[in-house]
């Protein structure tokens, strides 16, 4: 008797993952599920949702998906404790925003070695994001961390950089290139666009504006990076990440100003687009530069 052939192992991926606060406090013209659970979950597995990234990843974990979590690291020694709850959960990595960007250098390599300490020593993998307020705010200096720190691997939430340093005033490209060794590094994805003035802008404007492109190459590069070392079956995370303009935690509501706000027609203030939506359109922009990559 002839025996099946073997399988082909799958080839590396993009993976559909969200955040959840892309799903928080949508408006109730939103095509997206309202506050209930049970809501959330049908929506999610119709979307194909395959990850959830939360900092209280336990409900979506028991409700089948696989979970990511986020944490903020001020000193040396929280990362151990941040790697971990991660292991303790089944979270396959947490993503770090570590720091406020007030270090010194010798500050800044401390945190960022005692990440990768507690990392290896607990086996859960932290993945140091790109964000405004934080160590790697800058990107001149991240790139001295990459260099520093071979083995550190990023969340790439490009807005930050993009908005806050204002990467199309002068040579974008040559700025791209220049940031190729955080693009090898990353290991997933914020998705979220902004423009020059915003850090979070709507995507029912015109889809060839400038910034799209911007962010399509950007994404292509971190998945390229990806590419080169990649084994079979392995994924890539992109989550969606899409603030509301107003936030509450326990109980207390903050304006924390991402989603923007505009006047409808009936003249109340409104989230200028559905999240929800934007979300799939953001996941088809990160397919073609997935796509783009892989050729």
């Amino acid at each position: 008797m002839t025996a099946a052939p073997a399988e082909a192992p799958a080839p590396p991926r993009l993976r559909k993952d969200i955040n959840d606060v892309t799903f928080l406090g949508l408006p109730s013209w939103s095509a997206g599920p309202g506050p209930e659970f049970s809501e959330i979950v049908s929506a999610l597995r119709a979307a194909g949702i395959e990850a959830v990234q939360s900092r209280a990843p336990e409900r979506f974990l028991d409700a089948g998906f696989a979970a990511t979590g986020l944490a903020r690291v001020m000193s040396v020694g929280e990362s151990d404790t941040v790697a971990q709850r991660g292991g303790q959960l089944g979270l396959e990595f947490t993503t770090v925003h570590l720091g406020d960007g007030l270090e010194s250098q010798l500050e800044g390599e401390r945190l960022v070695g005692d990440m990768l300490e507690a990392a290896a020593r607990r086996g859960h993998a932290l993945h140091l994001e790109t964000h405004r307020g934080t160590l790697t705010q800058d990107m001149r200096r991240t790139l001295d961390l990459a260099a520093q720190f071979p083995d550190v691997r990023f969340t790439a939430d490009l807005s930050h950089w993009y908005t806050g340093l204002e990467m199309t005033f002068g040579d974008f490209a040559g700025k791209l290139e220049r940031l190729t060794p955080v693009f090898e590094r990353v290991r997933s994805i914020h998705g979220r666009i902004g423009d020059s003035g915003c850090i979070q802008v709507g995507m029912s404007f015109d889809p060839d504006r400038e910034a799209i492109g911007h962010f399509q190459e950007m994404w292509r590069r971190c998945c390229h990076g990806f590419l080169l070392s990649a084994q079979p079956g392995e994924v890539l995370p992109f989550a969606a990440e899409l603030l509301p303009h107003d936030i509450t935690f326990g109980g207390r509501t903050v304006t924390i100003n991402y989603a923007r706000l505009v006047r409808g027609e009936d003249g109340a203030l409104r989230e200028e687009s559905d999240r929800w939506t934007d979300a799939e359109a953001l996941w088809r922009i990160a397919q073609s530069a997935f796509a783009a990559a892989a050729d």
